[in-house]
């Protein structure tokens, strides 16, 4: 029987020894279950845990402690090439002196696959990552975005059952990565394997996955679907590290299932706001944190809660977006505000000094716990 899930890691610790003589756990009691099929991200900063477990489901290395699955098998001391995964590495690992077809027939010579069939499929793989008509080209003939391509391609011709992903597009240029962040995902959809892919550029995060595994010290901070990451993280290192966010400090008076009332100290004021853990209670400590697009600037004048009086430090147009820096009673904030009307007159701009109202909805507003 097929298992439900394509990898697990069940409660998986990886220690190391430094040079000093310390111990480190590079991966801290990590469960994941990525299931069959799924575009599977772990996303963080370096030493966050992303690649030694990406590592140890490759059987690159071995967990110190729990177990790594997959299909349902637990994998133990088995060996990289006697497991039903490939990997991309972002050095992309190409032999400069053979060709396209070479580099990717290689691992099926290795095996003593047959003439014919190695033709076939290295044919069909080329043609999967759009490089046919390549297949006499030389790494160093190829670009950036083809070189990588043909390390896909060289993956995929093995017919793995996961293909793992280690930050693969780090090398290339802003644009062509984020058109090969697209031709990745369609591919993935295409094929209907599973990615699993390692990164620290959580747009790339975001633009590609099902799931995301969030890690910072060697843990998972929280595994969901992109919009569940962004729009309801569950502390204040997933809301900081996933785009922007205002942090301020306060303390609970009340609170009920669906909203929470913070005062805010340094405001001398109440913020209404969603709790993101059921545990909290009144007089907690909290940390209230809405992003810079979700806060609001409003008519003067205009009456309702959430509104509060700020000064203009700075305003910065980058084009799509216009972002204020304001001054709320000592606190700075950040607002992004969309341009959505084409205009050139100065006047229609924020300036420095300027006073404008602001407004804190409760569903943009969350209440996290303090770190």
């Amino acid at each position: 029987m097929t298992s439900e899930f394509a990898v697990e890691l069940r409660d998986v610790v990886k220690r190391f020894i430094t040079p000093e003589g310390n111990e480190i756990a590079a991966v801290d009691h990590v469960t994941m279950q990525i299931k069959n099929g799924e575009f599977f991200s772990m996303l963080g900063s370096s030493g966050c845990g992303k690649t030694t477990s990406l590592r140890m489901i490759a059987g690159f290395e071995w967990p110190t402690e729990g177990e790594v699955y997959i299909e349902g098998k637990a994998m133990g001391h088995t060996p990289p090439y006697q497991r039903k995964v490939n990997t991309v590495f972002q050095s992309y690992a190409l032999f400069q002196h053979m060709t396209v077809f070479q580099n990717v027939a290689f691992g099926l010579e290795m095996e003593g696959v047959k003439e014919s069939e190695i033709k076939q499929r290295v044919g069909r793989a080329l043609e999967m990552v759009q490089l046919t008509g390549m297949e006499r080209r030389k790494p160093k003939q190829l670009s950036g975005g083809q070189q990588q391509r043909v390390a896909v391609a060289r993956a995929l011709v093995k017919t793995p059952e996961v293909l793992l992903l280690d930050e693969p597009l780090g090398a290339l240029d802003l644009k062509l990565r984020k058109e090969m962040q697209l031709e990745l995902k369609a591919l993935q959809q295409q094929l209907g394997i599973t990615f699993i892919y390692v990164t620290h550029d959580q747009e790339e995060a975001l633009t590609m996955s099902d799931r995301i595994a969030v890690m910072s010290k060697g843990r998972v901070q929280q595994l969901a679907t992109p919009v569940e990451i962004y729009e309801r993280p569950v502390n204040k290192f997933v809301a900081d590290f996933i785009g922007e966010s205002n942090f301020l400090e306060g303390k609970i008076k009340s609170i009920s299932k669906d909203e929470a009332v913070v005062h805010i100290p340094a405001l001398n004021a109440d913020i209404r706001g969603m709790p993101m853990a059921r545990d909290m209670v009144n007089g907690e400590e909290v940390i209230v944190s809405i992003r810079p697009e979700k806060v609001r600037i409003v008519e003067s004048g205009a009456k309702t809660d959430g509104i509060f009086k700020a000064r203009v430090m700075n305003s910065v147009y980058i084009g799509s977006d216009t972002h204020v820096y304001a001054e709320l009673d000592g606190v700075r904030l950040k607002v992004m505000e969309q341009n959505r009307i084409s205009r050139l007159d100065p006047s229609s701009f924020y300036n420095k000094d300027q006073v404008i109202s602001l407004l804190f909805l409760p569903e943009n507003t969350l209440v996290l716990k303090k770190d």
